[in-house]
This record gives structure tokens, C-alpha cells and sequence, in this order.
């Protein structure tokens, strides 16, 4: 009877790892997947610049062309010899503030995706920006799916950066590290990013 039971537990045991196993891979792959829909979605906004921090009207009736020429006085002549080409610009679909409220990002789309990427290498470049006082930040933008995915990786990121690591979200939603020995691990899921925080934590 003992035995029975001991033979009972230990194949509950066996099958309760399997689960858990089975549970781990499947949710690797339900991220991978959630990574892979955001990606297409995100790729539709490849060329689309956030501009946060501007008041509300300051683009008056023709936001395309006030934002072309914005970005010239912004980043000077000698990154953009002249306003260039955007396809449309618009203030995100929020409700309209009240008088005094926060203002709404502007979206842009740029006809190009060159000169889009230097836009905003430029201004991490430069840090902080300013438009007639008005301190302003630009942003990739993201989808809504796509933010959340990046979001998950924001634990293990700074655990990493607390042991010395030097961690670096890619897109759409991969970590690169830098090992202590220069060699580079990419991780492509936020589940992944668990584990080898928690590897490390177990062999320190």
C-alpha cells in the first residue's frame, strides 16, 4: 500500500513538472507571437514621430507645413538644410483639453523613414529640447500592444542595471545585453528576460 502511494505521488510529481514545463514553453511562444502582431502593427508607424509638450493651436490650420519648418528652427540648418516633406500631422484622437489642461501629443508622419531616424537620433542626441519656451520630447510611436510588450521588460532591466549589466531594448521588444566579458546575449521575449535575471540571481 506504501508503495502504491509513493509510485502515485512521484508520477503526480513527474506530471505536474511536464505542466509546468509545457506551461513555460507555451508562454515563450505567446509571447513570441504577441511580439510578432505587434511588429506588423508597428510597422505601419515606422515613419510616424511623437512630439510631446506643445500647446494646443500653436500649429494653426496647416499642421504640415508648421511642423516641417519646425524642425529646422529646432534642429538648425546644419541637420536639415530645408523643411521637409511630412504626410500628414495631427494632434492624437484624445478628447480636446479644457483651457489650460494638458495638451495632446502630435503625430507625424514622415514621407520618409531616413529622415525620421535622424530627426530622432538627433534629439536623444541632444537630450533636451525647446520650441519658444516650450520644453518639448520626442518619441517613436508606438502602438498601444507594442508599449506593453516593452513595458514588461521594465523589472528585469533594472535588476540588470543594478548588477552592472548594460541592457538595451531594441525593437520591436528584444533586450540586448552586454556581458561582463564584452560578449552580447539578445533575449526575445520579456519571459526569457525573467529567466536569466532569475539565473543569475541563483548563480551569482
Amino acid at each position: 500500500m506504501g508503495s502504491s502511494l509513493v509510485n502515485y505521488a512521484n508520477k503526480v510529481d513527474q506530471r505536474l513538472l511536464q505542466l509546468e514545463l509545457t506551461y513555460s514553453a507555451l508562454q515563450g511562444d505567446n509571447d513570441s507571437l504577441k511580439v510578432k502582431v505587434a511588429d506588423l502593427e508597428g510597422r505601419s508607424r515606422h515613419q510616424n514621430l511623437r512630439i510631446v509638450g506643445l500647446p494646443e493651436g500653436i500649429e494653426g490650420p496647416r499642421p504640415s507645413m508648421f511642423f516641417s519648418q519646425v524642425f529646422v528652427e529646432i534642429l538648425g540648418s546644419e541637420i536639415l538644410t530645408s523643411p521637409r516633406e511630412l504626410d500628414r500631422a495631427h494632434r492624437s484622437l484624445a478628447p480636446k483639453p479644457a483651457p489650460g489642461g494638458k495638451s495632446r501629443p502630435v503625430i507625424l508622419r514622415f514621407h520618409r523613414f531616413q529622415i525620421k531616424d535622424l530627426v530622432i537620433h538627433e534629439a536623444r542626441r541632444r537630450g533636451e529640447l525647446t520650441y519658444k519656451v516650450h520644453r518639448i520630447r520626442f518619441y517613436d510611436d508606438y502602438s498601444p500592444d507594442m508599449l506593453k510588450l516593452r513595458a514588461k521588460f521594465k523589472i528585469s532591466m533594472a535588476e540588470l542595471y543594478k548588477q552592472g549589466y548594460k541592457p538595451a531594448l531594441l525593437y520591436p521588444a528584444r533586450l540586448r545585453i552586454i556581458l561582463p566579458n564584452g560578449d552580447k546575449t539578445l533575449l526575445r521575449s520579456a519571459s526569457e528576460a525573467d529567466k536569466f535575471v532569475q539565473a543569475l540571481n541563483t548563480n551569482p
